[in-house]
């Protein structure tokens, strides 16, 4: 419950700092591939724009990690939860 409390918080500032490192890379950069150096407020367009097409990506992950699933072994129906898992 508590780790939920700051997770937003937490992810604000992931999403501001990894705006700012996208902005100094993109000058960095900018030399060698002949554009521009970015604007922080067309880094927080692109930051924006990247963490929600990967948001799903990664929430589906984590759901798939969490949710226990029924297998049926020795003629009976058992519940397996992933940290019993074992990946072939």
């Amino acid at each position: 419950m508590i780790k939920a409390i700051f997770a937003i918080p937490a992810a604000g500032i992931g999403f501001f700092f990894s705006a700012w490192v996208l902005m100094i890379f993109a000058g960095i950069l900018s030399g060698d591939l002949g554009t521009k150096p970015i604007s922080y407020t067309t880094s927080l367009l692109a930051t924006i724009a990247l963490w929600l097409v990967t948001a799903p990506v990664i929430g589906a992950i984590a759901r798939s990690q969490r949710i226990p699933f029924v297998v049926r072994s020795s003629a009976r129906w058992k519940t397996v939860t992933g940290e019993a898992r074992v990946e072939p």
